[in-house]
């Protein structure tokens, strides 16, 4: 919460003095909290933009999808307004949302843990250095950012990889392939174990250190550095802006990251993947179909990533909340 030192947020006062040290009862007693924050938000804000997301993961997984490339009704899509456009014709529009249950189901857990665990780790990390120690400052942020986000990636991963595969599957129900999470996951666990519902696991844990490291770093350190030069509380207005380019910077910074985290899931249950390995996938990607594939839905990413901003800001209203609520 902007400018509420007791929470932790800033690392001095709004008069320049010290920030008292989070003691480690503090962790556990805002931990519950944290996580209903962001466990509130979560489902309505991704189910808002999930058209967008489909048509992203459309896009960034055309290259490794078989329905496209075995060369039946399903053609590749040249941009995201085509994507949108074609799917809403040819599957209806309520398949814009296919695999959205799947991702709030994702993302209730995702969201919360992600911010209990980012706020539990940069307490933490703070709370054991010294004033003027490398961890007191802005590198806290980064970090507890990188760690919160591998955290709850490991335990949500069978839910992650199930919203890509149920996203990017064509076709109305008949001709999918897969009927839905248990369908797909119980599939793929018989052909490959536990091995195929964890596939990409590697190079998601890629993604997640360098974007969720910018994304929550990044905006807890800007938040902190306007919350020190202002005497009142931070104007909303404010905090979007930075929550949006910090979102996008983001997003665009690790895109590349994600591209392949999504082509190695796309490879599970498949009886001859494309790719032997994270490095085979960037090798084959960059030499067969040039760099600019490692951004081929980027352009959704971007317009999504205002779903992701709102969730920076409104996580600090709803914390906010709370506190004047006694909840």
């Amino acid at each position: 919460m902007v400018g509420a030192i007791e929470e932790g947020d800033s690392g001095e006062d709004k008069s320049g003095g010290a920030r008292k040290q989070s003691r480690p009862s503090n962790w556990l007693t805002n931990f519950h909290r944290d996580l209903t924050t962001g466990a509130v938000m979560g489902g309505v804000v991704h189910t808002i933009v999930a058209p967008i997301e489909r048509a992203k993961l459309l896009l960034q997984t055309q290259e490794s999808n078989i329905a496209i490339l075995e060369g039946g009704p399903h053609r590749r899509f040249k941009g995201m307004v085509d994507c949108i456009v074609r799917t809403v014709r040819e599957e209806g529009i309520l398949s814009l949302w296919r695999g959205n249950g799947s991702s709030v189901i994702r993302y209730y857990p995702s969201v919360a843990l992600n911010f209990s665990l980012k706020d539990l780790y940069r307490n933490i990390l703070r709370g054991n250095s010294q004033k003027g120690d490398l961890l007191s400052g802005p590198s806290a942020n980064f970090i507890a950012g990188s760690l919160a986000g591998c955290t709850t990636l490991i335990i949500i991963y069978p839910l992650d990889i199930a919203h890509t595969r149920l996203a990017a599957d064509l076709g109305r129900t008949e001709t999918r392939q897969f009927r839905g999470i248990r369908h797909f996951l119980t599939t793929v666990h018989k052909k490959e174990g536990i091995r195929g519902v964890y596939r990409g696991l590697p190079a998601s844990l890629h993604g997640m250190v360098v974007h969720r490291g910018l994304y929550f770093g990044g905006f807890d350190t800007i938040k902190e550095m306007m919350a020190k030069e202002s005497e009142l509380e931070v104007a909303l207005w404010k905090r979007w802006v930075a929550a949006q380019a910090v979102t996008t910077a983001a997003g665009m910074l690790s895109y590349p990251l994600d591209t392949v985290r999504r082509r190695m899931m796309m490879q599970s249950g498949l009886d001859q993947p494309m790719y032997r390995s994270t490095m085979d996938c960037w090798r084959k990607i960059y030499r067969v179909e040039g760099i600019a594939s490692f951004y081929r839905g980027a352009m959704s990413n971007i317009f999504r990533s205002t779903g992701a901003a709102a969730v920076l800001v409104l996580y600090d209203e709803i914390k906010k909340f709370m506190n004047w609520t006694g909840l």
